[in-house]
């Protein structure tokens, strides 16, 4: 006699193997696949602690596994950011950290369980893929799925949204990725428009020191941020701590020249670019894992072999 076992089930997010699960799966679904970049399993991990993420100091967060027979086959993060709710007067429920093997069945218990989740916290809305904040992964690739991507942006396969499309959800908003090939010199139109806006409004351009930035120059930079991204779908103001959060989690990868700022003539912060160099074959190379060896890919990413992208 032969019993075939089919049983699906989502379960919660916790300390021992569920974690291992939920950080892990992405890893098994696109092993193989030479777009995929994936996450650092300490950063991941860290989204779940109060202590490491103080964008819990205002929203909750809980994660889930899909188990089939006992193995993984999916995951997903429910997120209710209460600021972004006050500020756009919604309940929403959001999901992240999307990810699924091709069975519209897992999909739909995934999703299924953030409405739930959300439902029973008073949330009528489900939007996603969403973090807690616009420096989080967002978004769902649609196309050029041959593409290398980034360690800021998901990577996802075609039949992700053909899920979508199936369950019933409906496109928001576009967020587009857009590739510039740098010149080798800036074109004259550029020169003059940027000579003429300088001379105008009294501007000038300067490259910060990290003991600046260290220093308190950070919250410039975040309020600025906030006031430019308010407009931007779904977004909540950066508190003074996440500040501090993330510049202590990407200071130690930057090259200050490629972070310029713009002031204006009474020192205001009008404008600033925060660019980072590319560590998207670094960090396929080291598997999202800094030990026992991964640090090293890392380094010599961002001090000797540098990618031609940022």
């Amino acid at each position: 006699m032969h019993t075939i076992m089919n049983t699906l089930k989502i379960v919660s997010v916790s300390k021992g193997k569920t974690m291992r699960d939920f950080i892990a799966f992405p890893k098994k679904l696109y092993a193989g696949n030479g777009q995929y970049v994936p996450d650092m399993d300490t950063d991941v991990r860290d989204v779940f602690n109060p202590a490491k993420n103080h964008g819990l100091d205002f929203s909750e967060v809980e994660g889930f596994v899909a188990y089939r027979d006992g193995k993984a086959v999916g995951r997903v993060m429910a997120i209710i950011n209460r600021h972004a709710n006050e500020k756009w007067k919604s309940n929403v429920v959001r999901f992240g950290y999307l990810d699924f093997i091709d069975d519209d069945e897992v999909s739909k218990a995934l999703l299924d369980k953030v409405a739930e989740w959300g439902r029973a916290r008073g949330m009528d809305t489900v939007q996603g893929p969403l973090g807690i904040t616009d420096y989080d992964k967002e978004g769902m690739l649609m196309s050029d799925f041959g593409l290398l991507g980034s360690m800021f942006t998901y990577y996802n396969y075609p039949y992700y949204p053909m899920h979508m499309e199936r369950l019933g959800y409906s496109k928001a908003v576009d967020w587009l990725s857009i590739r510039i090939a740098i010149p080798k010199e800036l074109p004259a139109k550029y020169k003059r428009v940027a000579n003429l806006s300088a001379e105008m409004f009294e501007l000038k351009v300067r490259t910060l020191t990290k003991k600046e930035v260290k220093n308190g120059y950070i919250h410039k930079i975040f309020d600025l941020l906030n006031t430019a991204f308010s407009p931007l779908f779904g977004f909540s103001e950066f508190s003074s701590e996440q500040a501090e959060e993330y510049m202590n989690m990407y200071l130690p990868l930057v090259d200050m020249r490629m972070i310029p700022v713009v002031e204006n003539a009474q020192g205001e912060t009008v404008a600033v670019a925060v660019t980072i160099g590319s560590l998207s074959h670094a960090m396929r190379h080291c598997h999202g894992r800094l030990l026992p060896f991964g640090w090293l890919s890392l380094l010599s990413s961002l001090k000797w072999k540098h990618e031609d992208t940022v």
